[in-house]
């Protein structure tokens, strides 16, 4: 079916709104064919798209479609799997109230137990409640860092990890099997705005909106991974910390998790409160400067020394710290997590409390600089695939096998998981444990910026970049499995007079070496290439899982600051002359 046969399909549909039939004639061809060229693609990552009327974008038919794929697949589960039931949470976008609601009455209409959080709550939690209520499944509505245009949606498995790739094969095999239209839903008349403030009741058949008692668990189990209570206790409330929500879902687990512990705290109050236009930043994203710019106004004013903010559904955290000039400067991922990493291994050697067994988890485009640490204190580092949900894995395999305890994880895109209590990325904890290292390091008469650079100083400059190429429209796709195809086909024998040594196709599974020695790279198959430099340099190229981009990493380490960054702009120049 092209898109004009899918576009007039719906135009035709009898549960069209007055207002959904009017913005389908209002359509240009231009829009026709970019919202019913094909349906939105549902990964491991669910899905996420632009809300709009199509097939190809997010509304209440794409999403009632997917909500009755997961409903079969549970059902196909069996009994069992019904009863224990589905946690469904929410962000702060457009129509993530309107789309949890329509998820629940979907779900509760094939007889299964949903779990409706009360109101808007952040992907750790929902990782945290799946695994404390013993749930089935997990449904997350949010786009994350998206522009304000997006929504998505989010499907967990029964450890409180991204559903796996198989489960998520035969979730799309049930929705392939869907109609957009005609879908039964439970007849019940409760709202997003009518069960706020509920606990632990059971608002309609099969549907129990929770709140606080899970709440307090899950900031229980945060606020046990802190490490320097002495600390806290001694500098808690002397600290000067401003924090920025960005208009989502961190607000309330943050500042109370903070308060608890004793750690002052200062909120941007521009950007408290929900705003499902997020209207004093350009984008939700707390990895870009300017929208943390009010909060670095705020540090200036009341003489802060750090800023710390969350994405809408806060499971990303982006800080901004004073360098050696009093100057704010934007920390990347990277830096992030070995500042974290760093903290945490140091605190656990001071504390007693390092495993001789234990590990850190990082991605493929994620910083050598970790390894470095973590070698320096004996502890082992591993790589995964892009996905929080590999990290996921191997702690679900460590906590079967006791070969290794998972200590921290974390990737350059400013995700990461202190402990074990959720799945998924949490800048609920990472805040808290962000915030007790300010103590401590104010305790020991050191700044963010010394240890930093104290730990380049020692192991050496180690410089990333990235970048992203869009590819929207109908041949999106199509651009961007040329472009990897041509870089697999392409012999490398230097990049910007570095030598290359070997090739990691992972799609193939296969390292492959300049002087012909092959080896399994050990990975699950993904569309990624990873190009291995002389000096232990790198450059990697992948398509989102989420998103029509095409994304490019570059990697060097140097003796000093300047030539790292230098070398590193220079490869990722080199490689996005590929998608020109």
């Amino acid at each position: 079916m092209d898109h004009i046969a899918r576009y007039e399909e719906w135009l035709a549909a009898a549960e069209l709104t007055a207002d959904e039939r009017a913005r389908l004639i209002a359509m240009t061809e231009e829009e026709k064919k970019e919202s019913f060229w094909a349906p939105l693609e549902f990964g491991t990552a669910g899905m996420r798209g632009i809300i709009d009327l199509g097939v190809n974008r997010m509304n209440r038919f794409t999403v009632g479609r997917a909500t009755k794929g997961l409903a079969d697949y549970v059902c196909s589960l069996g009994e069992d799997a019904k009863k224990r039931g589905v946690v469904i949470a929410r962000d702060t976008r457009r129509k993530s109230d309107e789309f949890a609601v329509l998820t629940a009455k979907i779900l509760a209409a094939n007889g299964i137990r949903v779990y409706l959080f009360e109101d808007v709550r952040p992907v750790p939690m929902c990782s945290f409640a799946i695994r404390k209520l013993g749930a089935e499944a997990g449904v997350m509505i949010t786009a994350s860092h998206n522009p304000k245009v997006y929504n998505g949606y989010k499907v967990y498995g029964a450890d409180g990890a991204q559903m796996s790739p198989e489960s998520t094969d035969k979730v799309v095999e049930f929705i392939d099997k869907t109609p957009y239209f005609g879908i039964k839903m439970l007849d019940a008349d409760f709202t997003a705005e009518s069960i706020k403030g509920l606990d632990n009741v059971e608002v309609a058949p099969f549907v129990t909106v929770i709140g606080e008692f899970v709440d307090r668990e899950y900031f229980a189990a945060v606020e046990s991974l802190g490490l320097s209570p002495d600390a806290v206790k001694g500098f808690g409330g002397k600290v000067k910390i401003v924090y920025t929500p960005v208009h989502g879902t961190g607000y309330m687990p943050v500042t109370k998790v903070l308060a608890h512990m004793g750690i002052s705290v200062t909120v941007v109050p521009e950007q408290a409160k929900p705003d499902t236009e997020f209207s004093t930043v350009r984008v939700p994203n707390p990895e870009e400067a300017d929208t943390l710019a009010l909060g670095v106004k705020l540090a200036d004013e009341i003489g802060s020394d750090v800023v710390i903010g969350t994405d809408p559904d806060a499971d990303r955290m982006g800080v901004a710290i004073r360098d050696d000039k009093g100057k704010f400067v934007l920390l990347n991922g990277n830096q992030i997590g070995s500042l974290m990493t760093e903290y945490i291994l140091r605190r656990r050697k001071e504390s007693g409390t390092l495993p001789g067994n234990g590990a850190i988890v990082k991605t493929i485009v994620t910083t050598e600089l970790a390894r470095k640490i973590a070698d320096s204190y004996g502890v082992t580092t591993f790589d995964v695939l892009t996905g929080f949900k590999y990290i996921g894995e191997k702690i679900k395999e460590w906590e079967t096998s006791g070969e290794y305890v998972y200590l921290f994880g974390f990737e350059e895109s400013y995700g990461s998981l202190a402990g074990t209590h959720a799945r998924d990325k949490d800048a609920v904890a990472a805040a808290m444990i962000f915030a007790e290292m300010i103590c401590y390091y104010d305790s020991v008469h050191a700044s963010l910026w010394t240890v930093l650079q104290e730990l380049y100083k020692k192991f050496g400059f180690f410089a990333e970049r990235s970048a992203s190429v869009a590819f929207g429209g109908v041949d999106g796709m199509d651009k961007m499995r040329g472009i990897m195809k041509k870089l697999r086909e392409t012999e490398f024998d230097a990049i910007c007079g570095t030598r290359v040594e070997a090739t990691s196709d992972l799609v193939a599974g296969v390292k492959r070496y300049v002087d012909g020695r092959e080896e399994p790279t050990g990975l699950p198959a993904t569309n990624a290439l990873k190009l291995h430099l002389a000096g232990g340099d790198w450059i990697c190229a992948r398509p989102s899982g989420t998103e029509p981009k095409l994304k490019f990493y570059a990697a060097a380490s140097a003796p000093c600051g300047a030539c790292a960054e230098g070398r590193a702009q220079e490869y990722l120049a080199f490689m996005k002359k590929f998608a020109e």
